[in-house]
């Protein structure tokens, strides 16, 4: 059998992965220019600080379909609350729906879906765009609960700083208001502003949570 052809390894994945990868990796750094001067910054801040060899990383996830509350009632996650670590996480996903964001409005607390809409990308923010813009850009809480009856489809391309770009936060009259410390109401209980060291260094500490022997290996 001709592996070549085969469902497994679809011809010409490679090359349309990698230039999926380079077109997103361009968007990536057009969205970071316009954030750059809602912030009064150059245009270049992001891409010559922070982001000049950006680490990138592509998934493809498949949610299977499965029943909305387990044995004991409690919902069943394809994926539960978290943010992203990074700076932007720019997310395709397919029409099957089931991803939710939490939001805060009038001291109030609640989660929304966040529904396909076709020809477009969902963009969360990550922690590092959090930490370095003082809480102005919070990053995102979200989670995927997949009710559709059949698979789901996302495809997330995460466009994150320099590996090993140490990130502090950004002096600039548009950040004189920024928000509070909000480690109380995150996810992980953990402070994004308290960080101190490189993109490596928070993205390692994060996995190696989950993968105590990643870092191991890794370094």
């Amino acid at each position: 059998m001709d592996r070549t052809c085969s469902p497994l390894e679809p011809a010409g994945l490679g090359g349309a992965v990698l230039a999926y990868m380079a077109a997103l990796t361009s968007l990536g750094h057009a969205l970071m220019s316009g954030i750059a001067l809602s912030l009064d910054l150059e245009a270049d801040f992001f891409a010559t600080r922070y982001m000049a060899d950006p680490t990138v990383l592509f998934r493809i996830f498949n949610y299977p379909p499965g029943p909305e509350v387990d044995a004991q009632g409690l919902p069943v996650w394809g994926v539960g609350e978290h943010t992203d670590y990074g700076v932007l996480t720019i997310l395709k996903q397919d029409d099957a729906g089931g991803l939710q964001v939490k939001t805060r409005q009038d001291g109030q607390t609640r989660w929304v879906d966040a529904p396909p809409v076709e020809n477009a990308f969902v963009c969360n923010i990550g922690d590092m765009l959090d930490r370095m813009t003082r809480g102005v850009y919070r990053s995102t809480p979200h989670r995927v609960l997949n009710l559709a009856g059949r698979d789901r489809l996302s495809l997330p391309f995460f466009f994150d700083p320099d590996w090993t770009a140490e990130v502090r936060a950004i002096d600039s009259p548009a950040l004189k208001d920024a928000g509070a410390d909000d480690h109380a109401e995150r996810w992980d209980r953990q402070s994004v502003h308290r960080f101190q060291g490189t993109y490596g260094d928070y993205l390692l500490g994060k996995v190696g949570k989950v993968f105590p022997g990643l870092r191991a290996e890794v370094l």
